[in-house]
């Protein structure tokens, strides 16, 4: 007689856990063996993919499609600088405290904008990151329009030497990414995430079976805003100046987080991280070509939607049942 058995393990994503966990414990020692160059691609590709896992815990699960996470990028970038300039903190203790304003900060945003729907949702997160955008570049004591840079008594914070503040600034970049994957992995594994797969699935059948809907999102906005501010800083930290074009760059910290989500796979956690290869894989070898390198990313987005809808990743477990990150439940039979 065969049993079966619910589970989520399969052997490949046993053996992709422990590849994971090696890779992070090569990557951690990247100080002794990257280059400075090597160490700052590798800090901006973990910024990069920490956003996009971000993005995609939002739209992907929740369905909540922004075009303005730029605003949280840059508060958190601006709070990095208010808190270690005038207030006198560490630079890390400022960008863990960044975060928790913006937790703060998106309670009310959220308020007002969930009561927006579909495209008037994506248009009105975008308006209230312009508003972010306008309001600090009238802070005249954080250089205004022009912006500022971080004092180099600051930024010696983190290290006497060179070498030092670099492998600082890189580990917090790793230390980060794996803290998204590993915070989101956690929440979609939890009674939590499975009302947000709910919810994607079908809001109504979700609502029938008494999942708050709002307070749900709400949740998801919130974390999502707080960790989104944290990436801020440490991005900000890497570049040791900010200014609100900068800061709120709706190209740099959405636009490419969206390319990112749909070309690797929405709605997954391996996606993000695919994505976010091609990405630099492809910025990378077209950074000489000037404008033709945006005209590549976007033909690239196009031609994947086209032949994949689900992305890079959806095309790979779609065809060959791979899932790296174990979150769907499995049927086994065992004697």
């Amino acid at each position: 007689m065969r049993a079966p058995t619910v589970t989520r393990s399969t052997p490949t994503s046993r053996v992709a856990m422990f590849l994971g966990a090696l890779a992070v414990v090569l990557l951690a020692a990247a100080p002794w063996w990257a280059s400075s160059s090597e160490m700052r691609l590798l800090g901006e590709i973990f910024l990069y993919l920490s956003l996009a896992c971000l993005w995609n815990l939002m739209a992907g699960y929740a369905g909540l499609v922004s075009v303005g996470q730029q605003a949280y990028v840059g508060f958190g970038g601006y709070m990095l600088f208010a808190l270690t300039v005038f207030g006198g903190l560490n630079p890390v203790v400022a960008i863990l405290l960044g975060g928790v304003l913006a937790a703060v900060l998106s309670v009310p945003i959220a308020t007002l904008i969930f009561r927006l729907k579909g495209a008037y949702f994506a248009i009105g997160t975008w308006v209230v990151a312009e508003v972010f955008r306008l309001s600090f570049a009238q802070i005249h004591a954080l250089g205004g329009g022009s912006g500022s840079s971080l004092p180099v008594a600051v930024v010696r914070e983190l290290g006497e030497k060179k070498a030092a503040r670099e492998a600082t600034s890189y580990w917090l970049a790793l230390g980060a990414a794996v803290l998204v994957l590993l915070a989101v992995y956690v929440f979609l594994r939890s009674r939590r995430g499975l009302a947000l797969t709910a919810i994607r699935d079908s809001e109504i059948a979700a609502s029938s079976l008494g999942i708050n809907i709002w307070r749900t999102k709400l949740a998801v906005y919130v974390v999502t805003s707080a960790f989104t501010a944290i990436i801020g800083g440490l991005i900000f930290l890497q570049k040791l100046r900010i200014s609100p074009d900068a800061a709120f760059s709706v190209n740099d910290w959405t636009a490419f987080v969206i390319f990112i989500v749909v070309i690797g796979g929405i709605g997954t956690l391996e996606g993000p991280i695919i994505g976010t290869l091609m990405f630099f894989a492809l910025r990378e070898l077209l950074a000489d070509y000037g404008t033709i390198y945006l005209m590549v990313l976007g033909a690239v987005a196009i031609v994947v939607m086209l032949k994949a809808p689900k992305g890079v990743w959806g095309l790979i477990r779609e065809r060959f049942d791979l899932e790296l990150f174990p979150l769907s439940y499995r049927v086994r039979e065992k004697d």
